[in-house]
């Protein structure tokens, strides 16, 4: 046996996992830090927020992972076919025997990458109809408040502020950002957000306009303004924006989004605001023309007034005509008059002399004589319906007489009533000791009844006529009814 195979033999053998994780440290601890340039491809974000994504080249491929918390630190959102320069660690996977690279860093690799990626976002964004004409809001002409979205430390501020003051004195509240690094995109995005959600009477005015302003700059110090979130939240704004981002040439993606763009933030303020003095002046001259016109109007009516009066009559020679009218009529009105009472006389004297009181007396005559006849046919028949009707009465006459609960008071009957007034129809309804009332022809008298009911007596036997006085009459043996 040879010393090689006897050391063979004798060495310890790996398994596998051992191998796969020395080779993870060793790859670790060789390339701790590493920097790469390549095309991206395959990007997919995971759902828990991790990146997966392969970097390319003409003649290699290598995996990378961007973990979650390291996906904000980007410099550029990963996207299929951007090339771009990361930093990050080599590292390996065991249990897929591949090794990977674990990015902590990612920007575009030169400007024309960036001006790839932001080409592809605008014709994203004008497809959606962000970019329409029709969807932009206009400038109102005299705000009162104005917003600004920019530094509080640069010189843009000092010039927005400068010239507004010089132009149209109104009140500037100011939103301080950042306009540049990782934090500038979504430190305005929420400033506008923030002025969109302010209401109208709160204790911080809501602006009428807004102006996002940043100073000028390389692709890169303006590329925040780029972002697709912060491009959503200007065209998404109900209060006008004027965005005035770098110099007159250079333009940046919420330049297409906002309501106006601006080549420079003190252009951004004219933009905003009108010349008080200018407007003083428009109103004077406005007003100074009004009056020329007033004038030029009332001289022309004047005129016209003249005009008119020349070929009016005189008002004397109007009143003289008519007086002269009146005195000629008036001389003619006694004769007219005497004229009419004589025709009027003459007329009714030839009337008069054709009327005689036999004309009158003949219809007169005539319709007594008619009447007459009417009367002589109507007289029995009214004769014997008076005597119908006498009858009649005579009948009811009679009727009332024999109904009269009077009438038998007379000859010596009484009616009993109780004290409630009811009247007493038997005897034997009365209790001992009852008060009564007695009613006689010629008044009423109380009285009370006394003792038991007692039975009917039989009825005696019709004795013949006594005399009166004798012992069988009987008013001469009726005594005392109590």
């Amino acid at each position: 046996m040879t010393d090689a195979a006897e050391a063979e033999s004798n060495a310890k053998p790996y398994s596998v996992s051992e191998l796969a994780f020395a080779l993870k440290r060793t790859i670790e601890d060789a390339y701790g830090f590493v920097r790469l340039r390549g095309e991206l491809s395959k990007v997919t974000f995971h759902s828990n927020g991790h990146v997966y994504l392969t970097l390319k080249d003409e003649r290699a491929a290598l995996d990378g992972v961007v973990w979650k918390g390291s996906v904000r630190g980007l410099k550029v959102r990963p996207e299929q076919g951007l090339e771009v320069i990361v930093t990050g660690k080599i590292t390996t996977y065991p249990a897929g025997s591949r090794y990977q690279i674990v990015i902590e860093t990612m920007e575009a690799a030169g400007i024309g990458a960036l001006l790839a990626q932001l080409e592809r976002l605008k014709a994203k964004l004008a497809t959606e109809g962000l970019f329409e004409t029709s969807r932009k809001l206009p400038i109102p002409e005299s705000p009162s408040v104005v917003g600004v979205v920019t530094s509080p430390t640069g010189a843009v501020i000092r010039d927005i502020l400068h010239r507004i003051r010089d132009r149209w004195p109104c009140r500037v509240v100011v939103w301080p950002v950042v306009v540049q690094g990782d934090q500038a995109a979504a430190q305005v995005s929420a400033a506008v957000a923030g002025f969109n959600a302010l209401p109208a009477d709160g204790p911080v005015p809501r602006p009428d306009v807004i102006i996002v302003a940043r100073g000028g700059g390389s692709v890169e110090d303006l590329w925040p303004f780029n972002d697709e979130g912060l491009a959503r939240t200007v065209a998404a704004s109900a209060i006008p924006l004027i965005s005035a981002v770098g110099h007159e040439t250079d333009t940046t993606l919420i330049d297409y989004v906002s309501d106006r763009r601006a080549p420079t933030p003190t252009a951004a303020a004219e933009m905003a605001t009108p010349v008080l003095a200018e407007l003083k002046a428009l109103t004077a001259d406005l007003g100074a023309r009004m009056h020329r016109a007033g004038g030029r109007l009332v001289e022309d009516r004047r005129g016209r007034v003249q005009a008119a009066e020349r070929a009016l009559a005189r008002v004397p020679d109007l009143v003289e005509m008519a007086g002269q009218r009146l005195d000629i009529a008036a001389g003619r009105l006694g004769a007219a008059l005497e004229k009419n009472v004589s025709a009027h006389e003459r007329d009714m004297v030839r009337v008069a002399s054709r009327l005689s009181p036999l004309l009158l007396q003949r219809p007169q005559q005539v319709q007594a004589d008619r009447l007459g006849a009417v009367a002589a046919r109507l007289e029995p028949s009214v004769r014997r319906q008076l005597d119908r009707l006498s009858e009649r009465l005579a009948g009811l006459s009679k009727l009332h007489a024999a109904v009269n609960p009077d009438a038998p008071l007379s000859r010596g009957f009484a009616r009993v009533h109780r004290e409630d007034g009811s009247l007493v129809r038997a005897a034997a309804s009365l209790a001992a000791g009852e008060a009564v009332s007695l009613v006689f022809a010629d008044g009423p008298r109380g009285a009370v009844i006394d003792g038991e009911a007692k039975p009917p007596a039989a009825k005696p036997k019709a004795a013949r006529r006594a005399e009166p006085g004798g012992p069988s009459d009987p008013g001469a043996t009726q005594g005392d009814l109590f």
